[in-house]
């Protein structure tokens, strides 16, 4: 909940004005697991409090870990469901990956959260619930929402997260180190007006017939509308926006493809993140070879787009990039 809601939670409870700072700052800042902690609080409001809220609170039930040192953890919600999120820890970073849906409606076809379609969005505590419950929580420097989902098609519980992380009464994170990554959907003018945080845009291909071929949702949200929205917003001082390209062999991997790129992204200072594909079952695409990548990532550079080739993490426990599933029984040990 956001102070104003803890606000209206307190008054209903019969509490004072002030009580809604004191909930936060046990929920966020002490992150108790119980309301039965929050000790400056009567013990009857506490019974009160308890007879309609909990904290919410889960551990992840399962953990597997990767030889590189990243880490996924299986976290069950309340739709039944369970969400993967992955810690990747770093020389001088520490970030952990969250889902913002059970599922994914946007179906891009070298996705397998995409491949499984999509069951329900998640609240803001269940995305909370990612990062306060992580074991390495206090470890972390930075936040990603490019897990499970679309997080701009949960547009409402994903700003309210933004809001709770980034805000005094909350975690008090910087918004320099929470970058939200999306296709470009619906609620993307909002996440821009709303927020600080920084943004990702999943490209793929400069075409929209060809980004339309492996990302159906391109029908809907024309990668020529989002790049033209981002160019309405400032990106030239703290905020930052990257554009992640998957490079796959024989699609999307010419010379011509990196020229094109170059010339769709012209005006906006951004960088673009060449991603590996990585392989999933029943799926007829092939990444790249490194040569190709590197070629590709220096025609951008010359032509003046910031280009880095991302390193892959995780990818032998079905962690990396659109590798991330729905379902407790094909969680890779």
């Amino acid at each position: 909940m956001t102070l104003d809601e803890l606000g209206k939670v307190a008054s209903g409870t019969g509490l004072p004005v002030y009580a809604s700072k004191q909930l936060a700052d046990w929920l966020y800042k002490k992150r108790v697991t119980s309301i039965n902690e929050m000790t400056n609080i009567a013990a009857a409001k506490r019974l009160a409090l308890e007879k309609e809220f909990e904290v919410g609170a889960a551990s992840p039930v399962e953990s597997v870990k990767s030889e590189d040192g990243t880490t996924k953890y299986l976290y069950p919600v309340a739709s039944g469901s369970f969400v993967e999120t992955v810690y990747i820890p770093a020389d001088d970073r520490a970030t952990v990956c969250v889902s913002s849906q059970v599922g994914c409606k946007m179906s891009c076809i070298f996705c397998m959260t995409g491949k499984q379609g999509f069951t329900a969005d998640l609240t803001a505590n269940e995305m909370l619930n990612q990062i306060q419950s992580l074991p390495e929580s206090a470890s972390l420097t930075n936040i990603v929402f490019m897990g499970m989902g679309e997080p701009l098609d949960n547009t409402d519980e994903l700003l309210k997260v933004l809001d709770i992380l980034t805000s005094p009464y909350g975690y008090n994170w910087s918004p320099k180190r929470i970058t939200v990554s999306t296709i470009g959907a619906k609620g993307l003018k909002r996440f821009l007006d709303e927020s600080t945080c920084h943004l990702a845009v999943s490209l793929h291909s400069p075409y929209p017939a060809e980004r339309l071929s492996i990302m159906p949702a391109e029908k809907a949200f024309p990668i020529h509308k989002t790049i033209a929205m981002v160019k309405e917003y400032d990106f030239s001082h703290q905020r930052r926006v990257s554009f992640e390209y998957i490079v796959f062999k024989g699609l999307n991997d010419t010379i011509r493809h990196a020229i094109d790129l170059a010339d769709l992204l012209r005006g906006i200072p951004c960088r673009v993140n060449l991603i590996r594909y990585h392989t999933v079952p029943d799926i007829p695409l092939e990444s790249a070879d490194m040569k190709r990548m590197e070629t590709f990532r220096d025609v951008l550079n010359t032509r003046g787009t910031v280009c880095t080739i991302r390193t892959s993490r995780g990818e032998d426990i079905f962690a990396a990039c659109g590798m991330l599933s729905t379902k407790k029984d094909i969680f890779v040990h």
